[in-house]
């Protein structure tokens, strides 16, 4: 991942699909570019939420950006369903303080088809944020 600023204003940030295959390798790839010198990691799929508001990081509050996600599909393949699946199964066996039942309700849409993978669910936290367009190359 990189950033760069072009000549409209508009912050542009390229995750490189071929720096992780799995979810704490998207997250270290993410601290780097996106929590550059702030002194902590994104962790957590809501962590990552958070720094896309901006104001600490590389992100300004209500900066326009472009993110740019190169190699997506190979992040889909990698962060699609067994990794989900993983992710689900790690939390209900883990217990507490997770809500195991709503998490075994997700394991189950997915495993039927209606759930989101983890590469989906990246995608819409990224798309939640209007300041933020998100091109999947």
């Amino acid at each position: 991942m990189n950033v760069n600023n072009n000549n409209t204003n508009n912050k542009i940030i390229v995750i490189q699909g071929s720096h992780f295959s799995d979810l704490q390798g998207f997250y270290e790839e993410a601290s780097k570019i996106f929590m550059k010198d702030a002194g902590w990691k994104i962790g957590t799929l809501d962590g990552f939420d958070d720094i896309l508001y901006g104001g600490f990081g590389v992100v300004e509050n209500g900066e326009h950006v472009t993110v740019i996600w190169k190699e997506a599909r190979k992040s889909e393949q990698d962060l699609g369903m067994e990794a989900t699946k993983a992710f689900y199964e790690h939390k209900i066996h883990q217990g507490k303080p997770f809500n195991t039942q709503l998490i075994q309700q997700k394991l189950d849409d997915l495993i039927n088809g209606k759930g989101q993978t983890l590469f989906e669910i990246l995608v819409e936290i990224i798309e939640s944020h209007q300041n933020i367009t998100l091109i999947l190359n």
